[in-house]
């Protein structure tokens, strides 16, 4: 029968993959990678020949049918990216929406997400957050910061290590130096570091240091 599993992998530490996700992948006929390298590593760390064949960003739209009449003729597939779960910041959207119209099964796994060991961890208030991923680098920027500058929300953010000063220094402007934070880095990893407290001591902190790996950002709403 054919089904479309999408399929979280590690953050970082391979061990994080989980039991159900490995037999997974053992069964289906191909394995979707965001990039062969890095799910080769996965694979082979955990033993696992399948075929497997590029699906990313550059390519999504130009596959898109082609796998999806692939799936509609009893084809089982798996959906992996780099990192975390497919279809939060990454590819794996349009392939879910197609799935669902052509009346293929869909089924996602729980796994590994960025931002979730990063909000619980930050210290700041989680039972009601905003998911706002990568900001725009240019254009829709300055909007959305003003946007966001009102929301009441905890808010988590996805960033890479070079802009993270930057980003940093524009919460400041529109949220103000005194706002509360979180950067959480390399998480998972050895090195992890998740650094605490306003937005201008996080922004000095690593101004200072420098920035190596997958950033998270979590940032308290605006308080009355």
């Amino acid at each position: 029968m054919s089904k479309l599993f999408i399929i979280p992998s590690p953050i970082g530490n391979l061990a994080d993959m989980t039991y159900r996700a490995v037999k997974t992948l053992e069964t289906v006929e191909l394995v979707l990678a965001e990039d062969t390298r890095t799910s080769g590593i996965l694979l082979r760390h955990y033993g696992i020949t399948r075929p497997v064949t590029p699906y990313h960003q550059h390519n999504e739209h130009k596959v898109l049918q082609h796998l999806v009449q692939q799936l509609q003729a009893g084809k089982q597939m798996a959906l992996l990216t780099d990192a975390g779960t497919p279809g939060v910041s990454d590819p794996g959207f349009l392939l879910v929406r197609e799935c669902i119209r052509a009346g293929i099964p869909v089924e996602c796994l729980p796994g590994a997400t960025a931002f979730v060991p990063a909000l619980v961890n930050s210290g700041i208030p989680m039972n009601r957050f905003a998911f706002e991923g990568f900001l725009p680098p240019k254009k829709g920027r300055h909007t959305l910061l003003t946007r966001l500058a009102e929301e009441d929300r905890t808010m988590v953010f996805y960033e890479s290590p070079h802009r993270l000063v930057k980003t940093l220094e524009d919460f400041m402007e529109y949220f103000g130096a005194a706002r509360q934070c979180c950067v959480s880095r390399e998480l998972t990893k050895m090195f992890e570091e998740n650094r605490r407290g306003s937005l201008q001591e996080v922004r000095d902190h690593f101004a200072e240091k420098g920035v190596k790996g997958e950033i998270v950002i979590i940032v308290e709403g605006k308080t009355a």
